[in-house]
């Protein structure tokens, strides 16, 4: 991200306040010829979506591999939800499984290339998304409206947090 650029201020609070659980309108679901896999599958079953996305999302910001439990609670969903967006990011080639360095037995789940690349992909069409919308906006305009929404993301309380 560029560190003056209000568009890219812009979309990445917006993609802060998704992270915290509370689902905001898709950007750029299908644009660019990238399509995220999104609906049912040929097996019935549903696929991800913006849950999919807030998924990989908090794995690239994260600084390590994160458990499912650490994953529900970070994306606002229940953990039988995390598990099945887990193994739909397996079956994807997005996340893999791995091993947790302190104790074997458990497992921690981490972005592949594939992911990765996916996730710049996704910001990529927030941030063009974001400077089409602004474009009739004054430079200052943008600039205040980046400040708002990087203090609105930082002010939003963490999904399971009790608002009162």
């Amino acid at each position: 991200m560029t560190e003056n650029d209000p568009a890219e201020q812009v979309a990445e609070a917006l993609s802060r306040l998704q992270l915290r659980g509370r689902p905001m309108p898709p950007m750029g679901h299908e644009r660019g010829g990238t399509r995220f896999p999104a609906g049912r599958d040929g097996h019935g079953r549903h696929r991800g979506g913006p849950a999919l996305r807030r998924l990989l999302s908090t794995l690239d910001t994260a600084s390590a591999p994160l458990s499912v439990g650490d994953i529900a609670e970070a994306i606002g969903v229940d953990q039988p939800r995390a598990s099945r967006l887990v193994a739909q990011g397996v079956e994807l080639g997005l996340v893999r499984r791995e091993a947790d360095i302190a104790d074997a037995r458990r497992i921690r789940i981490a972005l592949t290339e594939k992911g990765a690349a996916m996730v710049q992909r996704i910001r990529g069409m927030q941030g063009a998304a974001v400077r089409e919308a602004l474009v009739d906006f004054t430079e200052a305009e943008r600039q205040q409206l980046a400040r708002l929404l990087e203090r609105l993301a930082d002010a939003w309380p963490a999904s399971g947090r009790d608002p009162r």
